[in-house]
């Protein structure tokens, strides 16, 4: 089993990455893994900073002892391949992250953009892809993204609380000469790999649910076809944004090609009570929707049409909702 579900991680992922696995626990702790293994004190960490889930990425270096230098964007936009070179180019980190797929914002960040930069002074890249992993494309190799992660519950469409990642070779090379062992025993990647490599040694007792859910999760994607199942996200996303504009909602991420299919991120119209309106749809109809993140808190409403919710009939049952609920 586990050796199926690596070889279809490397599928939705778009890797070859022989170093491909499952990480116990939610999405934080694989990009817990990927922080902690990558990054040494004394490192200077580039952070491309446009939402709640990079100000975590910061804090974990930090607590890493690097030095951070970070590139901000107003929450909803993204960086263009400009501005991403050159502020690599002047401060020539050691260390680069971004987040693909930006859960508190709806905003999708093109990878290219950042890594060619990157792997131009030798800096190796972490991609932050918990949201976008198996509901639109990834494309770690093609995109020269060196560490990625992600999470069960959102693209995939299983119980949270196993975490895939995923390092190429450069990466792991770079790990073997490490000067001295990462301070995490349980999230150190070199241990966590053996457990999934012949002669599978022995790392933790393993949420066997949790795995059993992540690999009929992956088969399904593989019976639904990955092109098939990017299809059905992308047409339900762009279903609920059009139903949601001619309710009188603004998307938060003004460009379609930067939003997220499957996580529509909208501010509700003038005199609209956001915290009201999702309070009525949960106790009406059994739809929970969440309220923005941070800086975003009560200012927007974040709907995810994911797995089985990403289907013109679900949609449409959520739209006709909400404009019920409005008036």
């Amino acid at each position: 089993m586990m050796k199926e579900m690596q070889a279809r991680l490397r599928l939705v992922f778009g890797t070859a990455n022989q170093r491909t696995f499952l990480v116990p626990g939610s999405g934080s702790s694989a990009m817990e893994m990927a922080v902690l293994n990558f990054v040494e004190p004394g490192m200077k960490v580039a952070i491309f900073a446009n939402g709640h889930f990079s100000n975590r990425l910061t804090e974990m270096a930090e607590r890493q002892r690097a030095q951070v230098v970070r590139l901000d964007r107003p929450w909803g936009e993204v960086f263009g391949a400009e501005e991403a070179g050159a502020f690599i180019e002047r401060e020539r980190p050691h260390v680069v992250g971004f987040v693909q797929g930006e859960t508190s914002t709806g905003a999708y960040q093109a990878g290219s953009a950042i890594t060619q930069a990157a792997h131009r002074v030798d800096a190796l890249v972490i991609g932050d892809c918990v949201t976008s992993l198996g509901a639109m494309p990834v494309e770690l190799d093609r995109n020269g993204i060196d560490i990625a992660y992600s999470c069960a519950q959102k693209g995939l469409s299983c119980p949270a609380g196993l975490s895939p990642i995923s390092i190429n070779e450069r990466a792991w090379e770079r790990l073997a000469k490490r000067a001295e062992p990462t301070w995490s025993w349980y999230l150190d990647a070199r241990l966590v790999a053996k457990y999934f490599e012949p002669a599978h040694v022995y790392h933790h007792t393993p949420a066997t649910a949790l795995y059993h859910a992540m690999y009929e999760g992956l088969l399904m994607v593989e019976e639904e076809g990955l092109e098939a199942r990017w299809e059905r996200h992308r047409r339900a996303g762009a279903q609920l944004v059009s139903g949601l504009t001619q309710l009188g909602f603004e998307p938060l991420v003004s460009k379609p090609e930067n939003r997220l299919w499957h996580l529509a991120t909208v501010k509700p119209p003038a005199g609209l009570d956001e915290a009201a309106l999702r309070q009525r749809l949960l106790e009406r109809h059994n739809i929970d929707v969440a309220t923005g993140l941070g800086q975003l808190a009560g200012k927007i409403l974040r709907i995810g049409v994911m797995g089985p919710l990403a289907t013109e009939e679900r949609v449409g049952y959520l739209l006709g909702a909400i404009k019920q609920e409005m008036q």
